[in-house]
């Protein structure tokens, strides 16, 4: 046992100690910060420009009930043609761009908008509501309903669906939890990605280190004072330790954000103004709980994915005696990764679906696409399961990249192929 610790001593300071080390751990929480908070923010404080916009109207309905809207204003021009409008209002003129209404406005390709530059979705989306609200309208005139104007006033309806979680309680304590989709969303994706990066990055070291010492005759002097799998676990561990203490900084770090510097950002006036659905958004960004939780559940899944991944990369090491030698086994190790990941953004169209179910069972795909899931919130004993099976697998690999290991790191100058490593296992 003391020999382990040794190891996973050394392993561990060797790459805490390390600038790299400390620089990356103290800037992925403000990437990581900056990506939850930005689409609260860009919501909250991006205007964009009002643009100027000359209207032909040749069907003689529409331009008189265009109204100026935080996208446009229209300049009407009814006595030019298009093409004299195009050369007279071009870049230079100043204005954004000419809106062509044909004489059948529902016709195809009747409405045209002609820009001076890229035009956005707000602005077109503008547009073309405010058109489609002006046909509708006078398409209705034509039945003569008494106080049509008024009617259409009164009727009109804007709903903004606000989502919460079913947590037993009713509207009527106050203590529904309001959630949000685009956060949950971001969420997501932001913890899959950095469990793949993680699992990526570590479980190389893994690889490098083995390879390396391999290589420099170390693991030759080393085994004389440990058994082989007493090294493997002790270079697997030590560098799983590594991981687990850039999250524990990662998570004490946006905690402190969440519950200090979230507040300051969004302040009461910010929030009685936010709508619904940024209301979800914002519960959710500031509410330590839930960040404290999520990142306790990746840590489980870091930690169970590293070490699954981790075994097999220190597996392949022993087996080679380069690092370019170790491509054929590692396209093996990387096609679950990769895998997972497609998965993983199919999650997000349905948490819940048959195949984000079962990918996130099977201990190979289960911690990217798992963790994926859970901010959309599903049962606990999924997520329990998925941890019992993962660590299960985990267990199971090392026995297996164990027998492997034992033998490959005392082989040198030539290359194992499949069948070699096959009988390895079989010993």
């Amino acid at each position: 046992m003391r020999n382990i610790y040794l190891i996973i001593s050394r392993e561990y300071l060797e790459r805490v100690r390390k600038k790299s080390f400390i620089i990356v751990t103290l800037l992925m929480p403000i990437l990581m910060i900056a990506m939850m908070v930005a689409p609260s923010l860009m919501m909250l404080y991006s205007k964009s420009e009002q643009k100027q916009v000359v209207v032909i109207d040749r069907s003689g309905v529409v331009a008189d009930n265009l109204y100026e809207s935080a996208e446009a204003t229209f300049i009407r021009e009814d006595g030019m043609s298009k093409s004299e409008a195009c050369n007279i209002y071009n870049e230079e003129s100043g204005i954004f761009g000419i809106l062509y209404i044909g004489e059948v406005v529902d016709a195809r390709d009747s409405v045209q908008l002609i820009t001076n530059s890229s035009s956005s979705m707000l602005l077109e989306e503008s547009i073309s509501s405010q058109i489609e609200a002006i046909v509708e309208r006078e398409k209705l005139k034509e039945y003569n309903i008494e106080n049509l104007d008024e009617i259409l006033a009164k009727i009109e309806t804007n709903i903004e669906l606000a989502t919460f979680v079913n947590n037993g309680a009713t509207e009527d304590d106050g203590e529904m939890e309001s959630t949000s989709t685009g956060v949950s969303y971001i969420l997501g994706i932001v913890l899959g990605m950095l469990l793949y990066m993680i699992i990526i990055l570590y479980g190389q070291m893994v690889l490098t280190s083995v390879v390396e010492e391999k290589a420099s005759r170390v693991i030759d002097v080393m085994v004389t004072s440990c058994t082989p799998f007493q090294l493997m676990m002790g270079k697997i561990i030590g560098i799983a330790a590594v991981a687990l203490t850039q999250i524990a900084i990662w998570a004490l770090l946006v905690l402190s954000a969440s519950k200090f510097v979230m507040p300051m950002l969004f302040t009461p006036d910010i929030a009685s103004t936010s709508g619904a659905l940024l209301d979800g958004a914002l519960g959710t960004v500031t509410d330590t709980g839930y960040i404290a939780t999520l990142f306790a559940y990746l840590a489980l899944f870091i930690l169970g994915g590293f070490l699954l991944y981790a075994s097999l990369y220190a597996a392949s090491g022993s087996a080679v005696d380069s690092i370019q030698d170790s491509q054929q086994y590692n396209t093996v190790i990387m096609l679950p990764i990769i895998l997972s990941m497609i998965i993983m953004m199919t999650v997000f169209n349905d948490p819940n679906s048959p195949i984000a179910f079962w990918c996130s069972m099977i201990p190979f795909t289960s911690p990217i696409v798992m963790i994926a899931r859970i901010p959309f919130g599903i049962p606990t004993w999924e997520i329990v399961t998925s941890l019992v099976i993962l660590y299960l697998t985990f267990i199971a690999m090392t026995y297996l990249a164990a027998k492997i290991f034992r033998v490959g790191i005392f082989m040198h100058g030539k290359r194992t192929s499949w069948r070699e490593l096959w009988l390895w296992l079989k010993e």
